[in-house]
């Protein structure tokens, strides 16, 4: 009786270890899980805010900047441009970061060159708007666009990434493709501007991780 008694407390010892094995053995597959990949979300022709037209009949200087919050993938209003609720804004060729002078935020901003696919780690110094210029630089060939003074068009350059803290501190990258209404391949004096077509990447968990 006393051998079988053993023998059968041997065999429950046996199971309950392999139970405990297999837990463990999914924990560590749950742990090795890959996450999936950041979206790219693209917004075309954010509209500039209008302004009032010129004695020509031309469209004037918008009143106030267009702004839009990475976060949640929308404009904002303007009446929330003294809150955290936006990321960036733009107004002709100026890009306001939500931080510095420009808005009560965490927001920063550095440009750098690459492939937007390839660029996927924030970097841990950004600059901020200040009285003395924005932390993404409204100059030609300085920023995100260059300036033909000849044709009188804005072109964004080609493998300049904006990358941005945002106002609650998270981390994107962004990229600017079109200023023309349309995005078209080629626009003229009469193609309306100040249309802003991009491409981001938003990283929610607050890491510096972007792909």
């Amino acid at each position: 009786m006393n051998h079988l008694f053993l023998r059968l407390a041997l065999v429950l010892l046996t199971v309950a270890g392999l139970g405990l094995t297999s837990c463990n053995n999914d924990d560590d597959q749950q742990d090795d899980t890959v996450k999936p990949a950041l979206e790219t979300k693209t917004v075309a022709d954010l509209a500039p805010q209008p302004g009032a037209p010129t004695s020509t009949g031309q469209p004037g200087q918008p009143r106030h900047y267009t702004f839009y919050s990475l976060t949640e993938g929308k404009e904002v209003p303007y009446t929330d441009s003294a809150s955290t609720k936006w990321d960036v804004a733009f107004r002709r060729t100026n890009v306001l970061i939500n931080g510095g002078t420009s808005g009560p935020g965490q927001g920063g901003a550095k440009v750098e060159s690459g492939l937007f696919a390839e660029l996927t780690t924030a970097p841990d110094t950004y600059a901020v708007d200040a009285a003395s210029g924005l932390a993404i630089p409204a100059v030609t060939g300085s920023g995100w666009y260059n300036y033909n003074s000849t044709t009188h068009l804005i072109t964004p350059i080609a493998g300049k990434v904006i990358f941005v803290r945002t106002a609650t501190g998270k981390y994107a990258k962004l990229e600017i493709t079109s200023y023309y209404q349309g995005s078209p391949a080629s626009p003229t004096l009469a193609t309306p501007s100040g249309y802003y077509s991009f491409r981001y990447v938003y990283q929610p968990d607050g890491s510096k991780n972007l792909k």
